[in-house]
């Protein structure tokens, strides 16, 4: 089923099948959870095989989801991913980019290693996924999503340099890209939340000795009810960025 004629209410993703990178925790598992649910069949895409099989078991669809344990950041793995999707589903409708990785600290006292880190998560890896997988996106006149940060956006904030340089990349590779694929029926959004209720949110409260309230901030559950909402919007509308913050303000 081509994902254009898809009901905008109800399950929407019947019959589309879709990947999720960082589905292992935070805003990528919700976003699985919450297309599984709408009734995509999902393949999740994370490191954490423990928190994996979790997002497989929270998904409670009949769709049912596949789990794809690997770091996207080595190439073999990419080429993995595109053989699982070849074989077992013979399509792909929507690609979101979720995985990612962080290291605040002052430029001074940065190493080179983490920049290196972050470039090969951030940026390279969901480039190379996406070249991989775009010819799949095209057949299908498929989806993209990234999931970016409000540090995309702006970075006027110390400590920051490293991981905001990955981001304004990735926005830059979304911006682009968008202008290429546009014409071959391929939608592209890329949503940039501010603080979210994460692990890796509640990791950066410890490094900054703050308290942790994450009642205060974005849910998960938030960013993917927007993503899925934009998803299933009929093909006479494209939603190209989307800037989302907590309404409780600290």
């Amino acid at each position: 089923m081509n994902i254009r004629s898809a009901p905008r209410y109800g399950r929407p993703f019947v019959g589309v099948v879709a990947v999720v990178t960082g589905a292992s925790s935070g805003i990528g598992q919700a976003i699985a959870i919450s297309l599984a649910r709408d009734g995509a069949a999902v393949c999740a895409v994370g490191r954490d095989s423990k928190r994996l099989s979790e997002t497989i078991a929270g998904m409670r669809s009949r769709s049912g989801g596949v789990p794809f344990q690997a770091d996207l950041a080595q190439d073999e793995n990419i080429e993995g991913l595109k053989q699982l999707l070849a074989t077992r589903f013979g399509r792909l409708d929507i690609l979101i980019h979720s995985a990612g990785v962080i290291q605040h600290n002052l430029t001074s006292n940065s190493r080179t290693d983490d920049l290196d880190l972050q470039y090969a998560v951030n940026v390279r890896s969901p480039y190379c996924v996406t070249k991989s997988l775009l010819p799949m996106l095209k057949d299908s006149k498929g989806q993209i999503v990234f999931i970016n940060s409000s540090l995309g956006v702006n970075a006027k904030r110390p400590e920051v340099a490293q991981f905001a340089a990955t981001q304004h990349a990735m926005k830059a590779i979304a911006d682009s890209l968008r202008e290429e694929v546009n014409s071959d029926g391929i939608r592209v959004l890329t949503v940039f939340p501010g603080r979210t209720a994460t692990p890796r949110q509640k990791r950066l409260h410890r490094q900054e000795n703050k308290r942790y309230r994450p009642e205060s901030l974005l849910q998960p559950e938030d960013i993917a009810s927007v993503v899925s909402h934009c998803l299933a919007l009929p093909r006479t509308a494209e939603v190209t960025d989307i800037h989302i913050r907590p309404m409780i303000k600290s």
